[in-house]
């Protein structure tokens, strides 16, 4: 039991050691990753008004002992660490433990506040689904999952905090601090939760024990238990990601609202080249991660019990899900339209005298703050925005498949990879890169493949498990035959359809590293800058910030739609196909037979019976 346990432990194990002593070596090489002097830098983190002398600087330079270079303080706060000791702010001189441990703990209970909502709005999106024991496309779903969530945090703030007084607007000091960050990191998360889960409910409710079970007069709330408790296995590391990622994730709103989480706290050490700040506050995201994919883990062995041991895993089969073709079809003349409509104007268009104009006959979307057309703008970001969030996401979808059969060896990596804050991946590819698209296209792609690669290493290891396979395998048939004919298509869909839900999201990613100014540079019509550059007049002119957060939603909505009836038309066709040839074998005649009477009839049956007796 030992020496299987260790076996099954090793390669994972080793991954994570070697993927987290990458990305600590990394962030202790920021500061000449990114050619910047870091004495200069934390002279300006100290004191804006203290001139830049090289007396200051060779002062700062002796005393965080940057002249024996970054080797020397790794290996220092290597030591230190070992000992407990996360070193000294090389800005404020306290000690970084201290920091990191407070910036922790307001996380975590964010982080279960917005879980909480998160799991109350997929619990809304789900339960049609187990009324009505049929899915349905998850437009809506989708759509909830692309709102911007510094976007929903800024109209939150101004709403109920600025306009109806109702909660704080910003600090840490109650629980009444908690509810709308909450709501701003939840949302979007409890929208594509509950788009997995409802991706995944019909097939389980068409099978033949929930019909035996309502026949048998079991409660509706007990089927529904067990169908959710039968679909969730595959989706439970998918609820540890979601849990890190609103951790690790949510800068944007630890921002917006002041919260002194431990994401802003990273970003501010990244930002002022803190190296012992930053580092612990990364340790801390990663060893986060560690222990929720851990605890993910062993609740989905849990929850699948004895039955993926013995390889007696019935998977359920795949049901196409209805959807009218209205839905995508409209979505998707709006998003064409609008896009068309805005590529036949000049986005760069300055006219100061036209600054903030709501929406007219002349500027249909209205205009910046810089007096240039909104529609232009979204128009022509269209190609740059959705076509890097595509690469991207195909991408992580090829990487995921192909992870997804070694999971003891992405395991690990896809425990750190998911616990790095996007912000922080993209400083440091832009600390060596440089600011632009393609690093934080690059950025993105490094940390978007593990939620994917979960999903999919989950759904090979329950197929492989399966007793369907099992008697594959015992009639002789061949391995490649089980991988592409059996093993794949089983996975592909599935992963496919979540891929293709977390577009929305990437393009996020993307916009909160331009928000920041590591994405695309301005004056780039790129939808993520246009959500920063209507960020801070969002209250005067909150068109400007609505129509690429609602370009983005409609993208959701069309991506998920779509997909869904193209796989449901393909699949419905694909049965009739089936049903054709089974109906034409039926009645095609195998023997050639006689017109017979019914005592010929009759006396065939007794030979028959007599032949049977006698074997």
């Amino acid at each position: 039991m030992r020496e299987t346990v260790r076996k099954s432990v090793g390669p994972a194990g080793l991954t994570r050691f070697v993927c987290l002593l990458a990305v600590l070596a990394a962030v202790g090489l920021l500061p000449w990753l990114s050619g910047r002097d870091p004495a200069l830098t934390v002279l300006r983190a100290r004191s804006a008004e203290q001139e830049a002398t090289p007396e200051a600087l060779a002062a700062i330079r002796d005393d965080l002992g940057l002249d024996a270079g970054p080797l020397s303080l790794l290996g220092r706060w290597a030591s230190g660490l070992l000992r407990g000791d996360l070193g000294t702010s090389w800005v404020s001189g306290t000690d970084v433990l201290p920091s990191v441990v407070s910036g922790l703990q307001v996380s975590l209970g964010l982080m279960g506040a917005a879980f909480a909502v998160a799991v109350l709005l997929a619990g809304a999106l789900v339960a049609p689904v187990l009324l009505r024991g049929r899915g349905t496309a998850g437009a809506f779903a989708a759509m909830l999952a692309a709102v911007p969530e510094f976007l929903l945090a800024t109209v939150a703030l101004l709403v109920c905090g600025v306009g109806l007084g109702l909660l704080p607007t910003s600090g840490w000091a109650g629980p009444e601090y908690l509810v709308l960050p909450a709501i701003a990191l939840g949302v979007p998360a409890g929208g594509l939760l509950g788009r997995l889960v409802a991706d995944a409910l019909p097939a389980v409710l068409d099978e033949r024990w929930v019909e035996l079970w309502r026949g048998a007069g079991v409660s509706r709330a007990r089927v529904s238990a067990a169908a959710l408790r039968r679909v969730l296995p595959p989706l439970v590391p998918q609820f540890g990601m979601a849990a890190v990622g609103l951790t690790g994730g949510a800068v944007a709103v630890e921002t917006v609202f002041a919260v002194p989480g431990i994401g802003r706290t990273a970003l501010g050490a990244a930002k002022s080249q803190d190296l012992p700040l930053l580092q612990g506050s990364i340790l801390a995201l990663l060893a986060l991660g560690l222990v929720a994919g851990a605890l993910a883990a062993l609740a989905r062995r849990r929850l699948l019990g004895p039955a993926l041991r013995d390889a007696g895993l019935t998977l359920p089969a795949a049901r196409p899900v209805r959807t009218h073709p209205a839905v995508p079809l409209t979505l998707a003349v709006l998003l064409l339209v609008t896009i068309g409509w805005g590529l036949l104007r000049d986005p760069y268009a300055v006219d100061t005298t036209a600054r903030l104009l709501p929406p007219s006959w002349t500027h249909p979307l209205g205009t910046d703050g810089l007096g240039r057309d909104v529609l232009a703008r979204l128009g022509h970001g269209a190609a740059s925005t959705v076509g890097t969030a595509a690469a991207v996401c195909a991408l992580s979808l090829l990487a995921a498949l192909a992870l997804g059969f070694l999971p003891r060896v992405a395991e690990g990596a896809s425990d750190i990879a998911n616990a790095l804050p996007p912000v922080i991946a993209g400083i440091l590819v832009a600390a060596a890169a440089g600011p632009g698209t393609r690093g934080a296209a690059l950025a993105v792609a490094l940390i978007s493949w593990p939620p994917l690669a979960a999903h999919a290493a989950a759904l090979v290891q329950e197929v492989r498990a399966s007793t369907f396979l099992t008697a594959q395998r015992a009639i002789g048939a061949d391995p490649w035959w089980i991988l592409t004919r059996h093993v794949l298509p089983s996975v592909a869909a599935p992963v496919t359809r979540h891929a293709i839900l977390r577009l929305p999201g990437i393009a996020l990613a993307l916009a909160s590293l331009g928000f920041l100014g590591l994405g695309a540079q301005p004056p780039t019509p790129e939808w993520g800058l246009l959500l920063d550059e209507s960020r801070a007049y969002v209250e005067r002119a909150p068109w400007a910030a609505l129509a690429p957060a609602v370009a983005l939603a409609l993208l959701a909505g069309l991506a998920v739609s779509g997909a869904a009836y193209t796989q449901g038309r393909a699949r419905r066709r694909g049965s009739r196909r089936a049903d054709r040839r089974r109906t034409n074998e039926t009645n095609r005649p195998r023997y050639p037979q006689a017109p017979t009477d019914d005592r010929d009839d009759r006396d065939g049956n007794d030979e028959t019976l007599a032949g049977a007796r006698h074997a």
